[in-house]
C-alpha cells in the first residue's frame, strides 16, 4: 500500500527523470568504501567517549563495566567493518 501511494506521488511529481547509472564494479567500491570508512569513523568516535567515560568513572564497577563493553563492542564493529572492506576488495578484485 505504501508502494502504491509512493508511486503515485511520484507519477504525479512533474521533474525530468533522472540519467540512467550502470553500478559497475568501481561504482559499488566506491559506494561501500564510504560507507566502510563512516562505519570506522564511528567506531573509532565511540572509542573515543567510551575511553572517556572510563576515565571519569572514578571506579565505580557499574561505569567500568560499561565503559569496558562500549571499548569491546566498538573495537568488534571496527573489525566488522575492516574485514568488509577487505572482503569487498578481494571479491571485486579478483571478479
Amino acid at each position: 500500500m505504501i508502494i502504491t501511494l509512493l508511486s503515485h506521488f511520484a507519477d504525479s511529481l512533474s521533474i525530468a527523470p533522472l540519467p540512467k547509472v550502470t553500478p559497475g564494479p568501481s561504482t559499488i567500491e566506491t559506494v561501500l568504501h564510504v560507507v566502510f570508512v563512516i562505519l570506522g569513523a564511528i567506531s573509532l568516535l565511540v572509542i573515543t567517549i567510551a575511553g572517556l567515560r572510563f576515565i571519569i568513572s572514578r571506579g565505580d564497577a557499574q561505569r567500568v563495566k560499561q565503559a569496558r563493553e562500549a571499548i569491546l563492542y566498538a573495537i568488534v564493529g571496527l573489525i566488522v567493518a575492516a574485514s568488509g572492506y577487505a572482503i569487498v576488495g578481494f571479491v571485486l578484485n579478483n571478479a
